[in-house]
């Protein structure tokens, strides 16, 4: 080795193990840590080094399984199935449960009724009936109406299934009234309409409201779960419910063309992230708490709440322009969406816990310039 050399190796070997270091960057945007391709990647080659992820055959089997199984335990479910989206699992769900009766109730602003392409009508031949325009709740009240005028028409068009998401997406992050939930529930049991939770972020949810994800999924005869949102999947979605229901489920997931060959990657990863996840996210929640304090203290800042809300809260900066303010942010290391007007829509995912809160504070500070 030359003299060079030998003095430029420590200086490298310092470069490297600096770049080794996990970026205390906070993502205040989206539900999940927003994995790059690469960390991604070697994710998967840290989980599979040892041999020991089982490889699944169509879905079937494996890796797949094993969180299948998991999932639905820790929602008190007798079975569960995996499935490449949400978008299906809910449609499915609804599919399963309405039968023969074909109208489905829905949230006017549910994922289902406006992002979802008609697939329920299209492909299944359901009419779902928005409810509770601009609102994240529908009542009791709202039910027993639909359900007295679909024996109306000259043709009775009885109700098969009821959707409820919580929390809602279009109205950042609101959940649907507990109390009023249980009221629908125990009427779809009543007059044996089949009962479906959106629960795509439930799990952000239940830390919100120190409710378990068993206790809202013990109303519903099926749930659904993302895997990609928070539990940093690629893709992938969980429906849980009965086994008289479900158990055939693989046939039709496989007609509608979601039969994957290979999803064992996909599931390994929110495998992996699923354990310990709630703790985890409780001490972001608590962490998001704390800062929010220290801002809604602060003149220099407005905090506004999202009113019965989950992971979403809205900031303004005073005196500083908005755009200015998101770049000034992200050289202090925390990442935000871009501001809408003055008001940027801060949420708090699992990245909340790599500083504590008052470094989380002072940066925000920081970046007023």
């Amino acid at each position: 080795m030359d003299r060079r050399s030998f003095f430029a190796a420590p200086l490298a070997a310092a470069f490297q193990l600096k770049a080794a270091e996990p970026e205390k960057r906070v993502f205040a945007t989206g539900d999940g840590i927003p994995l790059t391709t690469a960390e991604w990647a070697q994710q998967l080659a840290t989980l599979t080094a040892k041999g020991d992820v089982a490889r699944d055959s169509y879905s079937l089997g494996g890796v797949v399984e094993q969180l299948e199984t998991r999932m639905a335990a820790a929602l008190g479910k007798e079975t569960a199935v995996w499935l490449p989206t949400g978008t299906l699992a809910n449609h499915l769900a609804v599919r399963l449960l309405a039968g023969n009766r074909r109208r489905v109730l829905v949230q006017a602003e549910s994922h289902l009724m406006n992002d979802c392409g008609d697939c329920a009508d299209t492909l299944s031949g359901l009419h779902l009936v928005p409810l509770a325009p601009g609102k994240a709740t529908f009542t009791l009240q709202d039910v027993e109406r639909a359900a007295y005028e679909s024996g109306q028409g000259r043709v009775v068009t009885p109700i098969g299934a009821i959707q409820i998401e919580s929390p809602v997406r279009r109205k950042n992050g609101e959940r649907f009234d507990f109390e009023e939930m249980k009221k629908i529930a125990a009427w779809a049991r009543d007059h044996h309409v089949g009962l479906h939770l959106d629960g795509a972020r439930l799990y952000l949810e239940s830390a919100y409201t120190a409710r378990s994800v068993k206790e809202y999924a013990a109303l519903f005869d099926t749930v659904y779960i993302s895997m990609y949102k928070y539990f940093n999947s690629a893709s992938g979605a969980i429906l849980a419910g009965p086994k008289s229901l479900l158990q055939d489920l693989f046939q039709t997931r496989r007609m509608f063309g979601a039969g994957l060959p290979h999803v064992w990657p996909f599931a390994a990863v929110a495998l992996h992230y699923l354990a310990g996840f709630e703790q985890r996210f409780r001490t972001s929640v608590e962490t998001a708490e704390r800062v929010i304090a220290v801002l809604r203290a602060d003149s220099n800042f407005g905090i506004e709440p999202i009113p019965n809300g989950t992971n979403i809260f809205r900031l303004r900066v005073f005196n500083v322009n908005a755009p200015v303010y998101k770049l000034r942010l992200e050289d202090t290391g925390i990442s935000v969406a871009d501001p809408v007007g003055d008001w940027f829509a801060i949420q708090v995912n699992e990245t909340w816990n790599r500083l504590p809160a008052t470094d989380i504070a002072a940066r925000f500070r920081q970046a007023l310039g």
